[in-house]
C-alpha cells in the first residue's frame, strides 16, 4: 500500500488519470504559438487543426490513452471493490502507467517500431487484471 487510503492500484490509477489529464497541454500550447490565441481559442466548429505533425500524434496518443483509461480504470476499480488486489495485480498497475508514458512519448516523437510493442505491454497489463478478476492467475 502507497498510503493508508489508497491501495497500490488505485494509487497508479489516480497517476495515470492525472497524467491523460494533462496530456493536452503541449499540443494546445502548440496551437496557441503556431495560430495564435485569437484563432486558437475562437473555433466555434472545432475544425482548426494544427499543421505540426507532433503534436497531431500527441493528439492521436491522447486520444489513445482516452480510449484505454475506458478499459483500465473500471478493471482497478472492480479489483479494488471485490478486493482481489495481490502483488501481481499491483506490478500490473505500475507497469501499465509505464507503458502508457512510453507510448505517449513514443507516438509523439514517431517511433512506429516501438509505438505497437508498448502498446501490447500495455495491454497484457490489463490482461493481468482481466485474467485475476477472472481467477485465471
Amino acid at each position: 500500500m502507497i498510503n493508508d487510503t489508497l491501495t497500490t492500484e488505485l494509487f497508479w490509477l489516480t497517476l495515470t488519470v492525472a497524467m491523460t489529464a494533462l496530456m493536452w497541454v503541449p499540443y494546445i500550447l502548440n496551437r496557441l504559438v503556431e495560430q495564435g490565441p485569437g484563432k486558437a481559442l475562437w473555433d466555434p466548429q472545432g475544425d482548426k487543426f494544427t499543421h505540426v505533425a507532433w503534436a497531431r500524434r500527441m493528439m492521436q496518443a491522447h486520444q489513445n490513452a482516452i480510449e484505454n483509461l475506458a478499459i483500465f480504470a473500471p478493471l482497478v476499480l472492480i479489483l479494488h471493490v471485490t478486493n482481489m488486489n495481490s502483488a501481481y495485480t499491483s506490478l500490473a498497475c505500475a507497469v501499465y502507467f509505464y507503458a502508457r508514458v512510453a507510448h505517449y512519448l513514443v507516438y509523439s516523437f514517431g517511433i512506429p517500431a516501438l509505438r505497437t510493442p508498448i502498446f501490447a505491454i500495455g495491454f497484457a497489463a490489463q490482461l493481468v487484471l482481466i485474467l485475476t478478476l477472472l481467477n485465471i492467475v
